[in-house]
């Protein structure tokens, strides 16, 4: 139910333009997007790269319907480059192949990001196909609804595969990214890559923009390289309702996090 309301109000223009208009949406959602613009986007990288945190900045949007829509995709994206360049920012950018026009004409988009994620049963090959290209990977859980052949459903099961490879990874990859804000996870790799003798060179920590900002400055301040993923453009609305609509469990997620991060400061 939660599920159908979530993409029921992601689609709704008039609703949409309501809350754009709310000072308290705008400013609820402010702390999980960097604004509407690539400037309100740039503020907040320079605001983490002065506490020591890289960033990966992503323009929001989702598939595309046109062709010249994925071409002015592709034109932000090198202006996007061009500001990292220009203002020397520790930072990269999340590229979204759909937004660049793969589901139109694949002679529109070069695959040039692939996301692995931990939750589906074929991700231990990919990992082992990938570490043999020296491909950089950014493993994470995985938040979409997979049917139970595709993807393990239970929580635990994917835990348990999460730790399998993140560990091949830090073993054996290149320059992996543990994308997590699981207190557990976080634990366990730090005790491994210490068992290891695992440099803090040779991987980074990866989280969301306005998410356990706590656990991102621990990891700093011991030491390890962090990287946060900041979304920004003027679609934040959908794209909140719909990562909400593909896991309502967000929800109590993000919440919950918020309220840890304010009783520990």
């Amino acid at each position: 139910m939660l599920r159908s309301a979530f993409l029921y109000l992601s689609e709704q223009p008039r609703i949409f333009a309501f809350i754009r208009g709310n000072r308290l949406a705008r400013h609820l959602a402010s702390r999980f997007v960097a604004g509407e613009t690539l400037d309100s986007a740039s503020v907040a990288v320079r605001e983490l790269n002065g506490r020591g945190i890289a960033a990966s900045l992503d323009l929001l949007g989702e598939s595309v319907t046109k062709a010249d829509e994925a071409r002015t995709c592709a034109a932000s994206v090198v202006q996007i480059l061009d500001r990292i360049a220009a203002e020397k920012l520790d930072c990269n950018v999340s590229v979204k192949l759909s937004q660049l026009g793969l589901d139109l004409d694949r002679a529109l988009c070069v695959e040039n990001l692939r996301m692995i994620q931990s939750y589906l049963r074929r991700s231990a090959s990919d990992i082992d196909r990938l570490i043999g290209v020296r491909a950089r990977v950014r493993l994470c859980k995985g938040a979409y609804q997979e049917p139970a052949t595709v993807a393990f459903p239970l929580k635990a099961d994917v835990d348990r595969n999460y730790v399998a490879l993140i560990e091949k990874l830090l073993e054996r990859g290149h320059q992996p990214a543990v994308a997590t804000h699981d207190p557990a996870l976080i634990t366990h790799v730090r005790r491994f890559v210490e068992a290891k003798g695992i440099a803090a060179d040779r991987f980074e920590f990866q989280m969301l923009y306005g998410i356990r900002r706590d656990l991102q400055e621990d990891l700093r301040r011991a030491g390890f390289r962090v990287r946060v993923y900041v979304p920004f453009g003027t679609q934040w609305y959908p794209y909140l309702m719909r990562r909400l609509a593909e896991r309502p469990a967000n929800v109590a997620f993000i919440l919950g996090n918020v309220v840890k991060e304010t009783l520990r400061t």
